[in-house]
């Protein structure tokens, strides 16, 4: 009918993936978010008390800022009764044996965003589904070594910060592996938005969701799209619980126990 515009309402789940990412914490400094990442990680018991924070460098290279803001922030957190600081060959930065809660109020940004963290992590299933789908399809011998490599890097990890970084090299090798150009650039933002939002976590946790990493390599090599796209379904489902959304539910539901 000339004149008429075609409806263009998108129905509500594409419009959920489509939402801009990053809201609140959008507001908080690159300072602000360090603080308040591992404030929250301390109140989750994720660090525990008396344990040694990794080098600022590395710390800052697994949270996507500079090695100043790390410093500036483990010196505000030491003000603040969160961490400690003992000199010596032991020595170094921990969390105080008896840390600080709630005195971080960065922290609330993080806390008020778990809608948002759910989004992105169900955006990431959608997208991570499909990568090994068809990466169990079409990934070579020199990508599935490769991978092989990042999973053993993984099992070898000495802290979180060198996990992390082993971690996302993987996903988007998996990405790269599909053989298909256009599925690594979105991917790759939605891990990115989603990172964004990593907190530190015991190092034992991250070695056991390697399993998961494993399996997934496993099916690839296989050529199996079907238990590849399940795995992957899997790994980025628990995110639902094992992120700080999940804890938060958690610790919340303990206290109202």
């Amino acid at each position: 009918m000339p004149g008429h515009l075609p409806d263009t309402t998108e129905p509500e789940a594409v419009r959920g993936l489509n939402a801009p990412p990053l809201g609140g914490i959008q507001r908080l400094s690159a300072l602000d978010t360090v603080r308040a990442r591992i404030a929250l990680a301390v109140e989750l018991g994720l660090l525990a008390p008396g344990e040694r924070l990794p080098p600022t460098d590395k710390i800052a290279a697994a949270l996507g800022v500079g090695d100043i803001t790390v410093r500036r922030a483990l010196a505000s957190l030491h003000a603040d009764g969160v961490l400690e600081r003992r000199r010596g060959r032991t020595g170094g930065t921990l969390v105080a044996e008896r840390p600080a809660k709630g005195t971080v109020t960065e922290a609330a940004a993080y806390r008020a965003a778990a809608a948002e963290v759910h989004r992105l992590i169900d955006h990431r299933l959608v997208l991570e589904c499909g990568v090994a789908h068809l990466a169990a399809l079409h990934a070579g011998e020199p990508a599935l070594d490769a991978l092989d490599g990042l999973v053993a890097d993984m099992d070898s990890a000495e802290s979180w910060t060198e996990f992390r970084r082993h971690d996302e090299r993987f996903h988007l090798a998996v990405a790269e592996a599909t053989g298909v150009a256009f599925a690594a650039a979105p991917y790759g933002a939605v891990l990115q938005d989603l990172y964004r939002y990593y907190l530190p976590y015991p190092l034992d946790t991250l070695q056991r969701s390697n399993c998961e990493h494993r399996a997934l390599v496993d099916a690839l090599r296989r050529g199996d799209p079907v238990e590849a796209a399940e795995v992957a379904r899997q790994h980025v489902d628990q995110l639902h619980r094992t992120m700080f959304v999940g804890l938060m539910d958690d610790a919340g539901a303990g206290a109202a126990g």
